[in-house]
């Protein structure tokens, strides 16, 4: 692998260059250069015409729902393989989340018609480890039935799907840069979108709604403060002027655990569909031991951080904080993540860390009983 397994020496200047600017013409409570110039960029290089910055992921879903009107007695359809941030957006703003089952990652469409009702505003697949729903056929229906696309494309920045990124097929894209991501930044999001409008009510609704918009007086809606801090821009501009370089080391740490974990028993990469571009998030496994989550509980304690066994990663209606909801169990999901072996990486990982943790991976697998 190349050397960019650790924070490069430019990426350390740059940043600390811009923070002793900031610092200079501190405090500033209406300094927002570097926020604006990283959504011009982001807009640069994702081929949109907006990008808005935000505080955080779950800050840019709840952000693209309110920017839509999506309100209480609304109702938003996701998958059941989804994360909990998910959900907390679609509650945040009154609406109620309906889950669909969602094999592999791919939503079934059949239950996605049987819960399309009158009701329901907007469809929001969530690309769980940078891997992708059918993105045409979803937007093809959503268009047919006049409901909004809205994007959880936390996990994909740098996937492609049929030669396009994702993110950018529905009316928005959100994105989170916690650390982790492969465009980090300590923390914040964005979203990108081609609707002027929308990109306009979603950076007042952003903004506490002071800020105008096509048909939205400023301060004539309440928003929230989710601008993202200057100084987390400043490390985002960074991170994105070598984002190439970042998504071809994630790319190849994955690689690098997988070929390493080969002669595992009981475990088979799971590869992308063809017509994916996948960013590599994750090295994934399907695990075919018995008790796939103790296993990846195991691995956790092991020191092999992974979804299932150091966050719990399980279906939305699994969730205890979500019993109020009585949520539709979805249990091709269910089958799915409970027999996933998602492995946690990041830049900082240098190859003799991958290899010591493929090592301890195979070994548990041979030893599992």
């Amino acid at each position: 692998m190349t050397p960019t397994t650790a924070p490069a020496a430019t990426l350390r200047a740059t940043v600390l260059g811009r923070m002793a600017e900031l610092l200079d013409r501190s405090p500033d409570p209406t300094g927002d250069e570097h926020a604006r110039a990283f959504e011009t960029e982001l807009a640069d290089r994702f081929g949109t015409a907006h990008a808005v910055a935000v505080s955080s992921g779950t800050a840019a879903l709840h952000t693209a729902l309110a920017a839509y009107n999506i309100t209480a007695g609304d109702e938003v359809l996701v998958p059941g393989a989804c994360v909990v941030m998910t959900i907390a957006a679609i509650r945040a703003t009154g609406a109620t989340p309906v889950l669909v089952d969602s094999p592999g990652g791919e939503l079934d469409f059949d239950d996605l018609a049987a819960k399309t009702t009158a009701r329901t505003k907007a469809v929001l697949p969530v690309h769980l480890a940078g891997r992708c729903a059918d993105l045409a056929r979803l937007t093809a229906y959503c268009a047919d039935r006049g409901l909004r696309l809205i994007e959880d494309t936390c996990q994909a920045q740098g996937t492609a799907y049929d030669g396009r990124w994702a993110g950018t097929f529905g009316d928005a894209g959100c994105f989170s840069t916690k650390d982790g991501k492969l465009l980090w930044s300590g923390e914040g999001g964005y979203l990108l979108t081609d609707d002027a409008a929308f990109a306009a009510r979603a950076r007042s609704f952003a903004t506490h709604g002071f800020l105008p918009a096509p048909a939205q007086p400023a301060g004539s809606r309440l928003g929230h403060n989710y601008r993202m801090p200057e100084p987390v821009a400043i490390i985002a501009r960074a991170n994105l002027a070598r984002f190439d370089d970042l998504l071809a080391l994630r790319r190849e740490q994955t690689r690098h655990l997988l070929d390493a974990v080969a002669d595992a028993p009981g475990l088979t990469p799971i590869e992308p569909g063809p017509r994916h571009d996948w960013n590599g998030y994750a090295p994934l496994l399907r695990v075919g031991l018995e008790r796939p989550r103790d296993f990846c509980a195991r691995l956790a304690r092991r020191g092999v951080p992974n979804s299932v066994g150091t966050y719990g990663l399980t279906t939305a209606d699994r969730l205890a904080s979500l019993n109020d909801l009585a949520l539709a169990p979805c249990p091709a999901a269910r089958a799915d993540l409970d027999t996933t072996l998602a492995v946690v990486v990041h830049e900082g990982h240098t190859p003799a860390r991958l290899s010591e943790m493929a090592r301890i991976i195979t070994e548990e697998a041979r030893q599992w009983r």
